[in-house]
């Protein structure tokens, strides 16, 4: 059985980690470099690193916090932000990234999945989604989830997948920073309609969230940001109450 993976997200603005609640009202979480550091010694199995203004900003990923991140964990560690070319991504590869993230560039060009798959291989090749439910229906945002589009969350995610994706990491805006658990009707029907694994992110307040995500939402790894940043849930106790709940993890 493969093990399920706690990753803890690293959301950048301005140089340090930030945290909000339906991705607005963003609070300092700390020092990025400090607190990757501490996850990969805690006992995360991977890292995410979101520069979370970049696209909005129209820029870059920062590659100096990349180098220096990479230079402290021994994990891996995958970048997002404001990526929409092949070219970034060797940069981030040679700055120490092991996976990228592409979001908005992804949608805006989809043959850019493409382009990166078939350069630097799927595994390399993650496609963040950010939905949210309306009406009924889950639609795409862009732009940190700034701007809504007509696109629906399952179509989208199979087309990414037939494109050459290695990873989903879905993030429900409803339940971001809610605290209120995970998205799992929606996760459990992604994992029905494609076969890449999927990372849950958006809502983790309790153990039992992680517990729910990867039994009822069929995820294959779960993403948090702030129970991690603020202590609230160690990783090395979750990950015994997982194993205790029969879910398999690295210890």
């Amino acid at each position: 059985m493969l093990t399920k993976r706690i990753v803890p997200c690293l959301d950048i603005k301005n140089g340090r980690t930030v945290k909000g609640v339906n991705f607005v009202d963003l609070r300092d979480a700390g020092d990025p470099v400090v607190l990757a550091k501490q996850y990969a010694e805690l006992g995360a199995d991977e890292l995410v690193f979101l520069d979370i203004a970049a696209t909005l900003e129209n820029r870059r990923t920062m590659h100096d916090m990349v180098l220096k991140v990479a230079e402290q964990v021994n994990i891996p560690f995958t970048v997002g932000g404001g990526i929409s070319s092949v070219e970034d991504v060797d940069d981030l590869l040679h700055c120490g990234a092991d996976k990228v993230s592409i979001n908005s560039s992804a949608v805006k060009r989809p043959e850019l999945i493409n382009e990166l798959s078939d350069k630097f291989g799927s595994q390399c090749v993650v496609v963040a989604i950010d939905a949210k439910e309306v009406e009924g229906e889950w639609l795409v945002h862009l732009a940190g989830g700034t701007i809504p589009t007509e696109l629906n969350l399952f179509e989208w995610a199979k087309e990414v997948e037939q494109r050459g994706a290695g990873e989903i990491l879905f993030t429900s805006m409803n339940h971001d920073g809610t605290k209120s658990g995970f998205a799992n009707k929606a996760l459990s029907r992604l994992s029905e309609i494609v076969n890449i694994p999927i990372i849950a992110s958006g809502g983790a307040g309790t153990i039992q969230h992680f517990i729910d995500t990867f039994k009822e939402g069929k995820a294959d790894a779960a993403l948090a940001a702030s129970v991690f940043h603020f202590g609230e849930i160690p990783i090395l106790e979750l990950k015994e109450e997982l194993r205790k709940n029969n879910i398999e993890v690295r210890l």
